[in-house]
């Protein structure tokens, strides 16, 4: 499978519905905004959040059908279970270099044979890159006291090639993002 790129205009189900996914992994999941699509397409989806307040929103929002763990992504996993797919949006970046490759790794663990991940990370191109203080190659504090890694294609490559990466589209929402597409084979 060759490495596609190419840009995108919004993030959809893609491959977790041509791929009749069951099972999604959502770390990260916030209130459950990005679980909505998956939920309406019958997918099982279990998640991750560390803010209580906002697995509180999500219960009120979407029902107790959906499982969430509370808890930070930086200590996956959270229960022995496989899913079908994984997706993590503007979450990645946040982490230092060590918490980056653990949560990649450990989702990855907990990918079914054939699986798809799909992350989304924020871009150099992003107005946002290089203000703040430097902490480390490419990431910096800002807003006060958020840290922020900014992926350009180079580091894409040297934290997803081990996971199966076969697409980087670009991708515009309210900054420039990645959308980041991984097989497990």
């Amino acid at each position: 499978m060759g490495l596609r790129t190419g840009k995108v205009r919004r993030i959809d189900e893609g491959p977790f519905v041509e791929k009749s996914v069951r099972t999604v992994l959502i770390p990260g999941i916030g209130y459950g905004r990005n679980a909505k699509i998956f939920n309406d397409n019958g997918m099982s989806v279990t998640g991750i959040e560390i803010s209580k307040t906002a697995i509180d929103m999500a219960a009120k929002h979407y029902g107790t059908d959906m499982l969430i763990h509370h808890g930070s992504v930086t200590d996956m996993p959270f229960d022995n279970n496989h899913y079908d797919g994984i997706f993590c949006y503007a979450l990645i970046h946040l982490l230092d270099s060590g918490e980056r490759e653990k949560l990649i790794r450990d989702c990855y663990n907990q990918l079914s044979e054939n699986g798809y991940m799909v992350f989304t990370v924020i871009s150099k191109e992003a107005p946002t890159y290089g203000q703040g203080t430097l902490i480390s190659k490419d990431r910096y504090e800002m807003f006060g006291g958020v840290r922020m890694f900014f992926y350009d294609r180079a580091s894409i490559h040297a934290e997803f090639d081990q996971v199966g990466l076969f697409e980087i589209a670009e991708l515009t929402e309210n900054y420039p993002f990645f959308l980041i597409k991984c097989k497990k084979v």
